[in-house]
């Protein structure tokens, strides 16, 4: 079973291991309003008749009911042809299905997490090699940001850019390819610690269904970002974004993070660093009646408090 917080990261194990235990052929896939309990335990049951692998993988966007799902198990270890892979999608409470999956019936799960901007753009990287391209690294990285930090999608806008067969640039990632909001996050990012007015584009983001948490993480994990350029420039000198972020971000972007770092004092960065966490504490656990207003409002305070 995997599941979590990253769609790219759930689909793309799911299918590699279920490649490693099976051919093609052999891999049965049911994908969300296919799954039907009935079918897939007898598909389990049932031996393949031209391969010694029978590999069940399902794509669910809701939970999978105990019982079903520890039949659909014990089918596995009843059949020890068969193996059952689910790729769990979307905002469903999964990790209630996680005692389900135990080593004494032969069987795990995997929570993902998202993953760092460094770590992303080297799946990026490992994407783009696998499809032979030819390509900038600050391209893959500019349509990282241009996607919202969504890998899923830059993967396929990195399959489209593929069949050009063309060098991969900047220029060419904005020709061919389109941000999935109307508001630039990194530009919300840059404004919210500039002090400047972020009201209509946070409503924007919320409009869009983006996450209160998500939001909050991103916000924090922008800010480490500024910390660690402004403490490697006050010991170092002259800031180095392959030793810093791992990766070498566009231009533009890194220009504008670094002025913004290097402006800040080490205190500041404390403070504000106290005041995400402690936001992020009061969005979880506080008896919170609107979270999406509630972020708002403390959000237009961390403009005035820290500008």
């Amino acid at each position: 079973m995997f599941y979590g917080q990253s769609i790219y990261l759930i689909e793309r194990y799911a299918l590699d291991i279920a490649k490693v235990l099976a051919q093609g052929d052999d891999i049965e896939k049911l994908y969300f309003d296919e799954y039907d309990f009935k079918d897939a335990k007898n598909k389990l049951l049932q031996s393949s008749l031209f391969s010694n692998s029978n590999v069940l993988l399902i794509k669910i966007d809701k939970k999978i009911p105990k019982k079903e799902l520890d039949s659909l198990v014990e089918a596995c270890n009843t059949n020890p042809n068969s193996r059952l892979i689910i790729a769990c999608l979307g905002d469903a409470d999964f990790k209630t299905m996680e005692s389900s999956f135990s080593e004494k019936t032969n069987s795990a799960f995997v929570r993902f997490f998202q993953p760092s901007d460094n770590e992303a753009i080297n799946f990026l990287e490992f994407e783009a090699k696998n499809l032979g391209m030819k390509y900038e690294l600050n391209a893959l990285s500019h349509l990282y940001f241009m996607h919202k930090t969504d890998l899923a999608l830059c993967v396929n806008d990195l399959k489209k850019l593929a069949v050009l067969d063309e060098l991969v640039n900047i220029n060419m990632v904005d020709s061919n390819c389109f941000g999935m909001a109307s508001v630039n996050f990194e530009d919300f990012l840059h404004d919210l610690l500039s002090g400047k007015d972020i009201s209509e584009d946070l409503n924007g983001i919320l409009e869009e269904g983006t996450n209160e948490i998500f939001i909050l993480n991103q916000i924090t994990s922008f800010v480490q970002q500024l910390f660690m350029i402004s403490s490697y420039a006050r010991s170092f000198g002259q800031a180095n974004p392959k030793e810093i972020l791992g990766y070498i971000p566009p231009k533009n972007i890194w220009e504008k993070k670094s002025k913004l770092a290097i402006n800040r004092k080490p205190k500041d960065f404390e403070d504000i660093l106290e005041y995400l966490l402690n936001l992020e504490l009061e969005l979880k656990i506080g008896k919170i009646d609107n979270i999406n207003l509630y972020l708002q409002a403390s959000l237009r305070k961390f403009t005035v408090l820290f500008r």
